[in-house]
């Protein structure tokens, strides 16, 4: 079975306790295969520290780094440039997709950005 990769959305789909939760802890239920692009640990902590507190985004954070933890090095970066420029996605997203591609593994996301790319495994959000 590929890893999974979850994209920072997924993430905070699941400290939400929102409807794809479930579904996104499925793919992270074994913690030490899944990886994490750095990435994603910037997107998590800023949107925690925003939404909640420092505390609450630290034990999230020590969570995500029980994962493999993966920088963009230049083979990702480049490759991120050219899914950013060939799928029209941000540079965010494109550095996330692309440690996933690198890393073999399936990226499981619900940002609309991600709809429709091979290796995704897309949930459409829902209300809460």
């Amino acid at each position: 079975m590929k890893p999974a990769c979850l994209d920072s959305s997924a993430w905070i789909e699941i400290t939400h306790n929102g409807p794809n939760a479930r579904t996104f802890l499925k793919a992270a239920h074994d913690i030490n295969r899944v990886i994490v692009s750095t990435i994603t640990l910037y997107e998590v902590w800023k949107y925690t520290v925003t939404h909640a507190d420092e505390t609450r985004a630290q034990h999230l954070v020590d969570l995500l780094q029980q994962g493999i933890v993966i920088p963009p090095d230049t083979a990702i970066s480049i490759a991120a440039a050219n899914l950013s420029m060939r799928h029209k996605i941000a540079m965010a997203d494109s550095l996330i997709y692309a440690t996933a591609l690198a890393s073999k593994a399936t990226l499981w996301a619900q940002d609309d950005d991600f709809k429709g790319l091979p290796h995704v495994k897309f949930f459409p959000k829902t209300n809460h």
